[in-house]
This record gives structure tokens, sequence and C-alpha cells, in this order.
């Protein structure tokens, strides 16, 4: 009886885009995603937020850690790292945001990504982010969604930029600043 259907991972989007194609009568909204605009079925629609500018806000909340890390340690190389889920565009614009944002306020800051290949593996992510502390990483950020990548982090004492929900509870020691989208207001204008 449901008029309306949202998703909210890019892997959905096959299955959603299926079920529109079953029920015409029915509305498919998937957050994230690419093919309804290529496949032009009216009652299937895509949504993303411009998260990338949320990213760059972070970046440069992440690059003011890291001049407070250098001030204090003369020695520190300001390497980021990043866990990435999938080689997407959406991974991509994020990453590249978050760095620039960071670049904005420490100019010589490089950054290493590691892919897991998944949205969601909390030992793929605390792997990928343990990988990149050993690879001499001081500052890690993600767009993963589970706590593996901000775990490590805490256990490390390396500084955390989190996705999707902040870590500040379970990682007080590391949490710097979190970005994530706010679906409410896509919500209220869809069901209206």
């Amino acid at each position: 009886g449901c008029t309306i259907i949202f998703a909210n991972s890019f892997g959905h989007e096959d299955f959603m885009l299926q079920a529109a194609k079953e029920f015409p009568e029915v509305e498919f909204c998937h957050a994230t995603g690419f093919k309804a605009h290529l496949e032009n079925v009216k009652n299937y629609h895509n949504a993303f937020a411009s998260i990338y500018e949320g990213r760059y806000l972070a970046g440069i909340a992440a690059g003011m850690k890291l001049k407070e890390m250098m001030a204090a340690d003369s020695t520190l190389v300001p390497k980021m790292g990043y866990v990435g889920a999938f080689t997407y565009a959406e991974v991509i614009s994020g990453y590249s945001s978050f760095y620039l944002g960071a670049k904005s306020i420490v100019p010589e800051v490089t950054m290493e990504v590691q892919f897991t290949g998944s949205w969601y593996d909390p030992t793929l992510e605390q792997n990928a982010a343990e990988a990149l502390i050993a690879r001499d990483c001081v500052l890690i950020s993600q767009h993963a969604d589970s706590m593996g990548a901000p775990g490590a982090c805490e256990a490390a004492g390396v500084p955390n930029v989190s996705y999707n929900g902040a870590t500040v509870e379970s990682c007080p020691e590391t949490f710097i600043v979190s970005s994530r989208i706010n679906w409410a207001p896509y919500f209220m204008y869809i069901i209206k």
C-alpha cells in the first residue's frame, strides 16, 4: 500500500529501478545513484545533496587540526589518509573537496586514499585506516559508514573526521568533526 518508497544506498539502485518498472503507480526515490535520467522511468528518481560543500568545510577543520599539530611538533609531516568506499564520483568529489579544504589551511598537506570496495564493512574500513596510519598518515577521514576507521583512529590516537554521523561519543579523544546529509527537507519536498 505504500505510494512512495525511498532507498539510501548506491547498492539498491538496480533493485529500485526494477521495482519502479514493475509498479508504475508507486514513486521510487533513490538517494544517490545516477540511472533516473538514463532509464527514463517516470516514477523513478535520484537525489543527492551537495555533500562536497560539507566535505570542504570538514577539510578546513582538518587543516586547522593539522596546523595545531604542526605547531606542537615541528617535525610532523602533514599527510592525511582517506578511507573511500568505491571509486565513484560521489566518493571522489568528497575526498577532493576534503583535501582542498585542508590545503586551504595547510598548503603543504598531502593525502593518500585507500578504497575498501564496500559501503559498509567495519573490518575492511578498520584495516584501511590502520594501513594508512602505518604509512604515516597523521589524520584520517572517510567515505564509509561504519565505525571501523574512527575506531582504528581512536585506538591509535590519530585525529579523525567521520562521515554520516558524529563519533564524538565513541571516539572522544580523536573526533574533530563530521559531515552528513540532512535528508529531512528532501523527504518533506517529495512527500508534499
